[in-house]
């Protein structure tokens, strides 16, 4: 008996030590991890009132004003302060219905969708009133009590283009949240464009004020005469590399046509235009309206939120042979002078690929001048079957790593959201499809025009005619020029090398040259602007042919590098070249001579959309 009663007593006692301890643990998490409670009591005295910071500017190249803010408010509730007041007067003070005003509270309430909540912090109700929504709600806010205005901006924009590189704002997101602390319900960031590439320059820095209730909750005055207070600190402002009037310009010559059009200036790697088409006016994409205009973009069958510049891979077609003759002379497979005959065609695959009429055999520069399939063909495998290497592995992985250097098979870096890498396979790529004996050069003598396995984006061409323009050297391309009290990034001041001896660029430059003067890119010759050209013909698919146009002007001392994507639109030489002339004459000379209005004229009135599309 006596060891039962010693049991019972220490039973006892750690009954008690167990209830002690959690209570303990419940008063440590009440009064030291969970704030609560003094949140509660602050509450009482303060409100404490988050400032938004003017987000940054947005300028073109030449300083016109892009992007700028105009006032806006939102809607904001303390949950622990709401008093009864007549819901149906401030529904229709709001315009929404007692059903919407409901799923509002409950959605604020659930702390799945608004993690951290708490009934006295300040929660976001309905954002982004209009100057005649809030004018009548804040005669009668005094009606709703535990609701107040917050003064937010909204973004403006001063030109109906540009759409994919300004990007918009859009409320942030749970994921937002959880990755940022700057971030709260209901806030903004940049979701697209350099809205979003540069959202932690443009921001800025919230502010706080810190208001004095009485006991009935009323607002008595700032908190320590405003000393306690914290000034939001403006978003920087961004100058663009872009022309705005420049990139209109390229939208309305790209109405009712499926495509792109990318503009560089090869001395700085400034972008400057980057035509997406079909595009759209960035201004619809403001307000409590941006929901429906963004689910009305997602439903268009041509996909105007495609930023196809950066994202949209193709075959390069011809214009791939110019990086083509670089490579093969780099490793010795051929010298400028050689020469190969052409039959109409590759003779060893019996006069395939077809080819363009013209004089055989040919040296580098008549080859690139006249598109002449057979003799990068020839030139591939020269290079391939070169007994310098020990294997077609050994050799092709070498023309990978020169494609590669110059730009392609991986993003090149622009300061953009999206950019796609293309496709330059290497020899795992052939060998996981043929088996390592089972393939050589004939096997994939496509790549040699462009073609089969080849991928590259039309900013990737347009970044090869510039490093074709620099003979040897480009600099990542970037939108964005300056940054306000700050500098660029690095990357995009610095110089990335090719490669390739900058000898072997003047054959190039010549047969790019003889092609605009003579041969295929004659439609963009210009008797006082000596121009580089190389047409492109894609192989699609899904209909018909992409038209592409390559090149850089002037050929002596070149300020721009272009690349015209115009899909379902046949060869080169009928839509991309002409546009790419006037594109050209547009930046070099400020405006379209005379001489030139009837080639405007043809390919504003154009409309190149694949079948069934008017």
């Amino acid at each position: 008996m006596e060891q039962d009663l010693r049991k019972r007593v220490w039973v006892i006692i750690g009954t008690f030590i167990f209830l002690i301890m959690v209570y303990v643990i419940q008063l440590f998490y009440l009064q030291i991890m969970n704030d609560d409670y003094q949140r509660y009591a602050e509450s009482n005295a303060f409100l404490n009132k988050i400032l938004h910071p003017s987000r940054g500017l947005i300028y073109d190249r030449n300083g016109k004003l892009l992007v700028f803010n105009q006032p806006a408010y939102d809607v904001m509730i303390i949950m622990k302060e709401v008093q009864e007041f007549d819901t149906l007067e401030f529904c229709s003070i709001l315009g929404i219905s007692k059903k919407q005003f409901d799923k509002r509270i409950a959605d604020i309430k659930n702390r799945r969708l608004n993690p951290g909540y708490s009934s006295v912090v300040p929660q976001l109700f309905m954002n982004q009133l209009t100057t005649r929504e809030y004018g009548i709600l804040q005669e009668k806010l005094y009606k709703f009590p535990g609701f107040y205005i917050q003064n937010r901006t909204l973004r403006q924009y001063t030109y109906p283009n540009g759409a994919h590189v300004l990007g918009s704002i859009g409320e942030v997101s749970r994921k937002d949240i959880e990755n940022d602390s700057y971030y709260t319900m209901g806030d903004y960031s940049g979701r697209s464009g350099v809205e979003k590439s540069y959202e932690p320059i443009l921001r800025g820095e919230k502010g706080k004020e810190i208001l004095l209730r009485d006991a009935r909750g009323r607002i008595k005055g700032r908190y320590n005469d405003g000393e306690s207070d914290v000034t939001p600190v403006s978003g920087k402002n961004l100058t663009l590399s872009i022309d705005m009037e420049l990139q209109a310009y390229g939208e309305a010559l790209m109405k009712n046509k499926l495509g792109s059009i990318v503009m560089i200036d090869p001395a700085t790697g400034e972008i400057l235009c980057l035509v997406s088409s079909p595009t759209f006016d960035p201004a619809i994409m403001v307000g409590r309206e941006r929901g429906k205009s963004h689910a009305l973009l997602q439903k268009d069958p041509l996909k105007p939120l495609f930023d196809r510049p950066l994202m949209a891979a193709y075959p390069p077609g011809s214009t791939f042979k110019t990086a083509q003759g670089l490579v093969f002379q780099q490793e010795e497979a051929i010298t400028a002078q050689s020469s190969f005959p052409c039959y109409n065609g590759y003779p060893p695959l019996g006069g395939r690929p077809a080819c363009h009429s013209h004089g055989s055999p040919l040296a580098l520069s008549g080859a690139i001048a006249t598109s002449c399939n057979s003799y990068f063909c020839y030139g591939l495998r020269a290079m391939l079957e070169n007994r310098k290497y020990s294997s077609i592995q050994e050799s092709f992985d070498v023309w990978k790593d020169h494609m590669v250097a110059m730009g392609f098979g991986y993003k090149l870096g622009v300061d953009l959201p999206g950019e796609k890498r293309g496709l330059i396979p290497n020899s795992k790529f052939y060998n996981k499809i043929y088996g390592e004996k089972g393939w050589r050069a004939h096997t994939i003598i496509s790549i040699a025009i462009g073609q089969g396995e080849i991928l590259t984006t039309p900013i990737q061409i347009c970044n090869l005619a510039a490093g074709i323009a620099n003979q040897g050297y480009f600099i990542t391309p970037h939108v964005v020029k300056a940054i306000q009290d700050s500098t660029i990034a690095p990357q995009y001041r610095e110089k990335r090398y090719t490669g390739i001896d900058p000898s072997h660029y003047k054959p190039i430059v010549e047969g790019m040259a003889a092609a605009v003067t003579g041969g295929t890119c004659w439609g963009a010759y210009m008797p006082d602007i000596a121009v580089c050209g190389k047409t492109g013909t894609a192989q699609n698919p899904h209909g018909k042919d992409h038209s592409i146009f390559m090149g850089f002007a002037p050929k002596e001392q070149p300020r721009v590098a272009i690349a015209v994507y115009v899909e379902n639109a046949g060869f080169g030489a009928t839509y991309a070249v002409p546009i790419g002339r006037l594109m050209l004459e547009k930046y070099l000379r400020g405006d379209i001579p005379e001489s030139s209005k009837w080639i405007e004229e043809n390919m504003m009135n154009a409309v190149v959309l694949p079948y069934g599309f008017k």
